[in-house]
């Protein structure tokens, strides 16, 4: 029997990561962790140290030394010992230093060159003083999408050939809870994710405004998830500012972080989902809508369209007239938002995370 190709995954990312990043993880963890095959031997390689996650500045600066000291020294170590032939990292950082093994990292987006002002000065120099370099000296680079694969070209050189663009697949939200508290807010526009400032939310607000002044006295807009309070990007000011002049806050509803459970109920009795981002290196929650069976609109730039085909209707996100003209259009047509849901169950069909573990390995395989 030939001797299995071993490969080493970091997870200390499930510690912070949120939304798109961790749902990336876990799940390729879920598959890889129930592997059969004899061809592969797993490995996942964790920290027993808790990552910082308040506001002292110091202590902010310690952690980012630590993970530093994580990706440079611990996880090269832990890679050695256990003879790893890949090791495989999807937070963007691999090794720089190599002991036998090769290095494949993720690039999920160009956020960090697109939008610096949006991260920790200190933490994206060091960040970047290693991810760039190192991921240079990779024989892959992982991309979730096209778009995001020529934005990290643009950005960093990375020859276009040694990023292949592979696509994620919706989240395992489990079993389905009907929880009254959260769940029954009658006709409703979904929108889920961490509310930073790249996510347009006070657009949505105010364009779900403009559709309340026009009729639609009944409708609601859910937004799941938390609205994010880094300095760096948080959005919280312009969020409550858009509130303020919606006139229909009693409509607009901030369930905040929910389970998994509770996040397939909000999905499950959603009326429509609007994604109004105004970057995005794939769009998750675009599969997750039609898992569910919405009918979607989202925004005509970066990966959305891609990712969404022709099973989305699109809008100029920096348009709020737009936004409310495509969301009455999904609300007042049966027709539309008959085809809609039947070419998001078809396009679904193109995307899973089985078919990414699938294609990670081949990858694998082929640098060996």
């Amino acid at each position: 029997m030939p001797k299995p190709l071993k490969i080493g995954i970091d997870v200390k990312d499930l510690q912070v990561a949120q939304t798109g990043t961790k749902t990336y993880l876990e799940e390729l963890c879920k598959i890889f962790k129930h592997n059969t095959n004899p061809r592969y031997q797993f490995y996942f390689f964790d920290t027993w140290f808790p990552p910082y996650l308040g506001n002292n500045k110091l202590l902010k600066l310690l952690g980012h030394l630590r993970y530093q000291f994580w990706k440079q020294v611990s996880l090269p170590i832990k890679a050695w010992l256990k003879g790893v032939d890949v090791l495989f990292c999807t937070d963007n950082v691999v090794p720089l230093i190599k002991l036998g093994y090769k290095t494949v990292p993720v690039f999920h987006d160009a956020f960090f060159f697109e939008s610096p002002e949006h991260f920790n000065k200190i933490w994206l120099k060091l960040t970047l003083a290693t991810a760039i370099p190192a991921a240079r000296r990779s024989p892959l680079v992982i991309t979730p999408s096209r778009y995001a694969r020529q934005q990290i070209h643009k950005y960093t050189n990375i020859a276009i050939e040694k990023m292949p663009v592979i696509y994620e697949g919706p989240k395992s939200l489990g079993a389905f809870v009907d929880s009254p508290s959260k769940n029954h807010f009658g006709k409703y526009i979904l929108h889920v994710g961490v509310m930073n400032k790249r996510k347009n939310i006070p657009a949505l607000i105010r364009a779900f405004a403009k559709v309340k002044q026009r009729g639609n006295a009944d409708l609601k807009l859910v937004l799941a998830g938390k609205i994010e309070n880094k300095m760096f990007s948080d959005d919280s000011e312009e969020i409550n500012k858009a509130l303020a002049e919606s006139q229909c806050e009693q409509d607009i509803i901030f369930p905040g972080y929910l389970s998994d459970q509770e996040l397939a109920a909000i999905y499950q009795h959603a009326h429509l989902y609007v994604f109004p981002s105004t970057n995005e290196g794939f769009g998750i929650p675009i599969l997750e809508a039609f898992k569910y069976s919405l009918p979607v609109v989202v925004a005509d730039n970066t990966a959305l369209p891609e990712i969404g085909g022709e099973a989305v209707l699109t809008f100029d996100p920096f348009s709020i007239d737009d936004i409310a003209a495509k969301i009455e259009m999904a609300l007042n047509s049966d027709l539309l938002r008959a085809t809609l849901i039947n070419k998001g169950r078809e396009r679904l069909k193109l995307f899973s995370w089985e078919k990414t573990a699938e294609s990670l390995l081949q990858e694998f395989e082929r640098i060996q």
